[in-house]
């Protein structure tokens, strides 16, 4: 529903919205190396986000975490505090974005953070749409180094259909020793790509080159993305 927060955040930025949601696995296996190097890459996107004027007024940036429990974390102060799903405080521009500080446990409920994720664009858009403001197809990149463990067969079909229907771009990525073919299930469009040890930098760095390339197009435009260098070529099949 349109208020006068709505009103006020469209009023001083009319620039059209991309919004972005990281689906971040904080899993027990992620614990030590691999969740500090995912942090800081996030420290780094932030920063590249910033640096680009544009894309730091266009870009929206959302974090689900996925870890013993589904949260959506507060991206306007920092920190690792949980808050409601609620599309109008859940997304802030890459201007004001402050990354979270994420911790490690518990298990993988995958499926349910896809289906967060799937309501909290939805509504973005209606908020748009409310608003008058053109957005660009929101984006949604799901990071994880293991196999769900809860009920994700639903959440996947769901995801397929919207991106099937053009409702958003998904990227899957694998970590170590992540179930690809399972996370293969959640698109038609692109195969999972495994990422090359854990090159959370590199991942990132052309993340946000990806998103001031859309940033500087116009929504709807077809925009060519950077070369992907921080895959490897999954030979285990």
């Amino acid at each position: 529903m349109e208020n006068y927060f709505d009103q006020t955040e469209f009023a001083d930025n009319p620039e059209p919205r991309c919004p972005v949601v990281l689906l971040l696995d904080t899993s027990h296996s992620m614990y030590g190396e691999p969740i500090n190097e995912l942090s800081q890459a996030i420290q780094t996107f932030a920063s590249a986000l910033k640096r680009d004027t544009l894309a730091s007024l266009r870009v929206e940036v959302a974090i689900i975490t996925f870890g013993g429990s589904v949260q959506l974390l507060d991206v306007r102060s920092g920190g690792s505090r949980a808050i409601a799903a609620d599309a109008q405080q859940a997304f802030v521009t890459a201007d004001v974005f402050e990354p979270p500080t994420l911790a490690a446990s518990g298990n993988t409920p995958m499926g349910g953070a896809v289906r967060q994720a799937l309501s909290l664009l939805r509504d973005r858009k209606e908020i748009y749409k409310q608003n008058s403001l053109d957005y660009f197809r929101p984006w949604l990149f799901l990071i994880t180094d293991g196999q769900p463990t809860d009920d994700w067969e639903s959440a996947a079909q769901q995801l397929r259909e919207e991106e099937n229907r053009k409702g958003l771009i998904f990227f899957g990525v694998g970590v170590e020793v992540a179930n690809l073919e399972i996370l293969g299930r959640f698109s038609d469009q692109r195969p999972p790509l495994k990422l090359r040890g854990l090159a959370f930098g590199e991942l990132f760095q052309w993340l946000s080159k990806s998103l001031s390339s859309v940033a500087h197009s116009k929504p709807g435009e077809q925009t060519p993305l950077p070369a992907v260098g921080w895959a490897q070529v999954d030979t285990s099949h």
